[in-house]
């Protein structure tokens, strides 16, 4: 098995997600929450309020999404679920940024009008 220097390296759709989301955090808030939503739905936010308020004593506050605590949430349970939740998230995430219309470019766009 191959050694990869970030847990999401070893998907490329993944990546892609996690690049989208540290460039345009802002603007992608609200897909962070739909996430959210869906995971809750599953597995309960009361779960998810126990993991997260579990490792929030170990975030040290240097990665680029420590910084907003919704997106931070967002990140760190995409992170601990299983590869095949990993992939759907990322292939949802994607596809719903096309239904609203915001392609990478479109976003890029908007991030260099500020």
């Amino acid at each position: 098995m191959a050694n990869f220097k970030r847990w999401y390296d070893h998907d490329p759709l993944l990546m892609e997600v996690m690049d989208i989301l540290e460039n345009y955090q802002e603007e992608l808030k609200d897909q962070a929450l739909v996430f959210l939503d869906k995971i809750e739905k599953q597995v309960g936010k009361e779960m998810i309020d126990a993991f997260y308020a579990s490792i929030k004593p170990q975030i040290k506050g240097n990665r680029w999404y420590d910084h907003d605590p919704l997106i931070s949430k967002t990140i760190e349970l995409l992170r601990v679920v299983p590869p095949e939740i990993q992939k759907k998230a990322a292939e949802g995430f994607l596809q719903a940024l096309k239904q609203k219309g915001l392609t990478p470019e479109l976003l890029n766009e908007a991030k260099s009008e500020d």
